[in-house]
């Protein structure tokens, strides 16, 4: 069977993804976190085969994909087609600043409506076709061997989704930890889910630091 296996890594953390602030298409770089979660994605990626890796062009996911290259010795691309989706006027701003400021738009938001988009950004049935489009574009480049693409939170929720089945309006009830580990398996068929949410590296690290 002609197939592309797939790693999805969610960036590492930054300053506003603690701050729950709303990050979109701005170029935010990874903090002290993020920096140490890229490491660690890094080296648990090391002894696999890995034809090539794919990050999007923001600075928080080509860094944490930077990391993951040079660990396995594989080249680095940056692909703007999977950058976060864009959240328009309301990037910059906090959950709570939305639902203060404008109640009926983060009504629409909190419920996932598929075709609601901020001003100026994007909805969600436009982001999945985004990502379904350029996922079978890049995988088709690899059949039989194994890629990495490095994204975002709301990127790695839309290939959950197409590979699941899962409906846009569908709440989540899955994780999208920064920089665990998801896996799935491509064909010009299908996207399906093969292991998602794998963040022993971080714990592992973080045990291990914490009885140095």
């Amino acid at each position: 069977m002609d197939a592309t296996r797939i790693v999805a890594v969610r960036h590492g953390e930054t300053a506003w993804n603690v701050d729950t602030r709303i990050q979109g298409h701005q170029d935010i770089a990874l903090n002290d976190t993020g920096r140490w979660q890229a490491a660690q994605v890094a080296r648990a990626l090391a002894g696999e085969e890995i034809a090539a890796v794919y990050a999007s062009d923001l600075l928080r996911a080509h860094a944490t994909g930077a990391a993951i290259a040079q660990a396995a010795g594989a080249p680095l691309h940056a692909e703007p087609r999977l950058r976060e989706r864009h959240f328009g006027a309301f990037e910059g701003r906090t959950f709570a600043e939305i639902e203060a400021e404008a109640p009926e738009q983060a009504l629409r938001w909190r419920k996932r409506d598929p075709h609601y988009a901020p001003e100026g950004g994007e909805s969600l049935v436009r982001l999945q076709a985004r990502i379904a489009d350029v996922t079978a574009r890049l995988a088709a480049r690899h059949l039989g061997e194994q890629i990495v693409l490095v994204a975002h939170g709301g990127v790695l929720d839309a290939l959950y989704r197409l590979a699941t089945g899962q409906a846009l309006q569908a709440p989540r009830t899955w994780q999208l930890t920064n920089a665990a580990i998801n896996r799935l398996l491509w064909t010009p068929e299908a996207l399906t889910l093969v292991g998602w949410g794998d963040a022993q590296h971080l714990e592992r690290a973080a045990r291990d630091e914490s009885t140095a």
